[in-house]
């Protein structure tokens, strides 16, 4: 009984907390710093939700804005979710107050920090969604499932508020995200994600290669395997799947093939390799990026994450290892149907994914892929790094 009132307070004392953090402290220090500063024309903000440096999403944008030499850029990392009490605060101060002077932010994922202020008219703020595509489900199309916040907590601390653009692969995801972050007709534009452009470099991707060799010798004469699983659980705790026998693996694969894995940036503490594998099998997460892998894989195993959607554009052969299927479409669900979207087998066991490897010569569908690709991707074509200039130099239409 103690303990039922004593959790009853401290939720309350969030709630309250939480209330004037976002509806009355972070207003009022932005209102503040606007008054103290102008908006500086060409400065352009770079806000980074999650991490400590910029992700793939802002990186090759933020490198031609500056080797144009036209935007004064600067960045803010507010690690939401990842520091708490005065270090969160204090980066959500430095923020607001590089928020004041900018006439363009981006950001690529929820922000309540931004949707919480009153924007001045003159900054445009636009969301390039780290995604590509639309799979599992995010934001308001969570409101009914194990995933995500309800409804009226949704509306009362949005994610999605005071973007002037959210830029999507495809006009064929527009409506997904539209829903997910109930947002209106005309906000969401499918001018392309500007990472992507990279991947139409072939300078970029043999040097990508080169980059693998480097962390994994071995992996040079071999066909690679990409294993690139998303994360299961909440951001805060987030786990990686630990549903493959890597000596298994190796007793069957290692004569054609090497297993590079690259496990979601949530997580903390992935899956351990035995070190006696590591000619065949590596975790390259902490020394290569999913771009660099994309670039190298020659099959790539995944299962409810949207690196497939850029995968798709090498026209290359995907398995999807969805072993807790029902599990995980309770706990969030999708866009899609899975069995129907899906450009590639669909296995559930260890031992259908195997077959499903030794057998991907003879059973790898290309203009599925290709179908796939023109559907989800279809404004990634090497030029949505212009588009979005484009788009950030027009005039707010907030």
């Amino acid at each position: 009984m103690i303990s039922t009132i004593k959790n009853a307070i401290l939720k309350r004392f969030r709630l309250i907390y939480k209330h004037y953090r976002y509806k009355i402290y972070f207003p009022s220090l932005y209102k503040k710093y606007c008054k103290e500063q102008p908006v500086i024309k060409n400065k352009v903000l770079f806000v980074e939700m999650r991490f400590t440096k910029l992700s793939s999403s802002f990186q090759h944008l933020y490198k031609v804005l500056e080797e144009s030499g036209q935007y004064e850029l600067a960045c803010s990392y507010v690690q939401f979710n990842f520091v708490r009490g005065k270090q969160y605060t204090e980066n959500v101060r430095n923020m607001l107050k590089e928020l004041a002077s900018a006439s363009c932010v981006f950001v690529d994922d929820a922000s309540l920090i931004l949707s919480s202020v009153p924007l001045r008219k003159e900054t445009t703020a636009i969301n390039l969604w780290h995604a590509c595509g639309a799979f599992k489900k995010f934001g308001r199309s969570t409101a009914s499932l194990m995933f995500g916040d309800n409804a009226a907590t949704l509306d009362k601390y949005p994610n999605y508020g005071n973007l002037s653009y959210v830029t999507v692969s495809s006009p064929e995801v527009v409506w997904a995200y539209e829903e997910a972050m109930n947002l209106p007709e005309g906000i969401v534009v499918p001018a392309g994600i500007s990472r992507t452009d990279l991947f139409y470099d072939k300078e970029f991707v043999n040097s990508r290669k080169e980059k693998l060799y480097e962390v994994m010798p071995s992996a040079r004469d071999k066909k690679v395997i990409l294993y690139a699983p998303t994360f299961r659980g909440h951001v805060a705790t987030a786990e990686s799947p630990d549903e493959i026998d890597f000596a298994r693996f190796s007793r069957e694969l290692s004569e054609d093939y090497v297993l590079v894995c690259k496990h979601h940036p949530f997580v903390k503490e992935p899956p351990v390799i035995p070190e006696e594998l590591s000619s065949f099998a590596m975790d390259v997460t902490p020394y290569l990026s999913i771009e660099d892998l994309l670039c190298c894989a020659d099959i790539c195993i995944s299962d409810y994450s949207s690196l497939v959607f850029e995968y798709s554009l090498f026209e290359k052969p995907m398995i999807f290892y969805a072993y807790d299927y029902d599990d995980y479409c309770d706990w969030r669900g999708f866009y899609y149907d899975y069995s129907d979207f899906t450009p590639g087998p669909v296995v559930k066991t260890e031992d259908e994914l195997l077959k499903a490897i030794r057998d991907v010569e003879n059973n790898f569908d290309r203009q599925r892929v290709i179908a796939f690709k023109e559907k989800f991707m279809g404004s990634c074509d090497g030029h949505a790094t212009e588009r979005i200039i484009e788009l950030m130099n027009k005039k707010n239409p907030q």
